[in-house]
């Protein structure tokens, strides 16, 4: 597919989101940019965060992902199914009992400003750190694919990607992310159906052919029960799915500020458990899609990518769907799929990023009302650039595939948060607040050293996803040790 027509389908994409953006933005109230008015229909939301969950990562790494791990990333999906119903039943009538704007101003509620900064801040770092993961994935795709033809320098096609998500959400916020979200969801699951389909069609294969191929069998294995010093047990990877969606969903103010959007509590648990089961289905999809891929390269022989000297399984999808000849539909279907993947999340990320700052930081809703809709603005234009400087960074220092990279940054960012959020819903006990940021920080830089531990030193066993778990456990200790009596 010729750059200029992947610039042009942009374009007409981005066309859409701005008249979508000026139809919800004309209020531009900070009512609507934090909380939409609360009157999001709740199989809206719930539509449209399928796109948000999966996200780039999703729609490319998961795919490139197959050919190293099979599919016991299902392991883990099957973990954020239990976490999506701790979610429904648990946090969520915490939230709207208490009207919040941000969810960490639950902390300060509970135990004071200290505990507030403090989730608010490990917040921060981990929506930074992740909207910049998926959006770095969208940016290297468009640099090889699109900007590299023209000499174009990567820090140039980050700020163009990033302005794009600015311009169609600056006045509306999660407003208008609700139903831009239902738009690039649609897209993506079209794109994922169609590769499918014309992949499977170019090696002369049914649906149903594919399924029950011994090419499939190689890569199709999804339960690994062989040693629990494994990084890919099955419980290992189960129950850090789970802790990760309770935590990076259930305590992401970028997630749950959707779900805050709809009418009620019930509203909300309803498109928490309807999106849930579709996401557990969708993934499976994506995963197939990961196997078709490699089969697909391996008969054609189609190498891996490579980028700055290193090899990118990221890559391999976009690689055939533009450049091996399987036709203009599919190239300008996957365009739209990955475009819609990396904004529907990147979005309402920026927004909930400003969301948070603006209150939990700059206590918005405590300054005049004359001033709010101005700081809005400032810290929106801020975290837009803060975002594209960590995107440049990532170029030069991310060297592992983006799930896997997403998922060791969770253990490590999220975990404050998880210990925090435990212990004042599952104690009635008070915490010595001016030492909480202490107890936090510790509780990473004893995950961190416990993670880096090579496996000899622990018996052979290999740290996976429950490192979240590790972490968090080390805050409950903490905030145990530092309680009033």
């Amino acid at each position: 597919m010729q750059p200029s027509y992947i610039i042009a389908l942009i374009a007409i994409y981005f066309g859409v989101l701005l008249f979508i953006s000026y139809l919800t933005g004309k209020n531009d109230s900070n009512t609507d940019f934090f909380k939409a008015g609360k009157q999001s229909p709740w199989f809206v939301v719930a539509f449209g965060m399928i796109g948000a969950s999966l996200s780039g990562v999703t729609f490319i790494s998961v795919p490139g992902w197959v050919d190293a791990s099979q599919f016991s990333y299902m392991q883990v999906v099957f973990g954020y199914l239990a976490g999506y119903f701790v979610i429904a039943y648990v946090l969520m009538p915490i939230y709207y009992r208490m009207n919040v704007t941000s969810i960490y101003q639950y902390l300060e509620d509970r135990f004071g400003t200290v505990s507030h900064k403090t989730g608010a801040f490990f917040f921060f770092i981990s929506r930074v750190l992740g909207a910049s993961f998926r959006l770095f994935l969208v940016a290297i795709v468009l640099q090889k694919f699109v900007f590299d033809a023209w000499n174009v320098p990567f820090p140039l096609t980050v700020t163009l990607s990033i302005l794009l998500i600015w311009i169609y959400t600056f006045r509306g916020g999660i407003k208008t992310i609700v139903w831009t979200d239902t738009l690039q969801t649609l897209f993506m699951l079209i794109a994922v159906g169609m590769a499918i389909y014309y992949i499977n069609d170019k090696l002369d294969w049914t649906f149903s052919e594919f399924l029950a191929s011994s090419e499939l069998a190689e890569y199709n294995k999804m339960i690994f029960t062989d040693s629990i010093l494994n990084k890919t047990h099955f419980l290992k990877s189960f129950i850090g799915g789970m802790f990760v969606t309770i935590c990076m969903t259930g305590l992401d103010q970028d997630m749950m500020q959707k779900n805050l959007t709809c009418k009620n509590t019930k509203e909300a648990q309803k498109n928490m458990i309807s999106f849930s089961i579709v996401l557990v289905v969708i993934n499976f999809i994506f995963l197939l899609l990961g196997a078709l891929l490699f089969i697909y390269a391996d008969r054609f022989d189609i190498a891996t990518p490579m980028m700055d000297g290193k090899t990118r399984t990221d890559l391999l999808f976009p690689e055939i769907a533009l450049n091996t000849g399987l036709g203009l539909p599919i190239a300008i279907f996957f365009m739209l799929g990955l475009i819609a993947a990396a904004y529907s999340s990147a979005d309402s990320a920026l927004t909930s990023l400003t969301t948070s700052f603006s209150v939990d930081f700059l206590n918005i809703e405590k300054q005049e009302e004359s001033k709010q809709k101005s700081i809005r603005k400032k810290v929106h234009l801020g975290m837009s650039a803060f975002l594209v400087v960590v995107i440049i960074a990532f170029k030069y220092l991310l060297d592992t595939n983006v799930i896997d990279g997403l998922l060791k940054a969770a253990g490590y960012t999220y975990g404050p948060l998880l210990g925090l959020f435990a212990f004042g819903i599952f104690t009635k006990q008070q915490v010595k607040d001016q030492w909480v940021a202490l107890v936090a920080l510790v509780s990473v830089v004893l995950t961190f050293i416990i993670g880096s531990l090579p496996p000899e030193k622990l018996g052979g066993y290999v740290f996976g996803y429950e490192l979240l778990l590790v972490n968090g456990l080390f805050t409950f200790i903490g905030l145990i040790l530092i309680r009033r009596k």
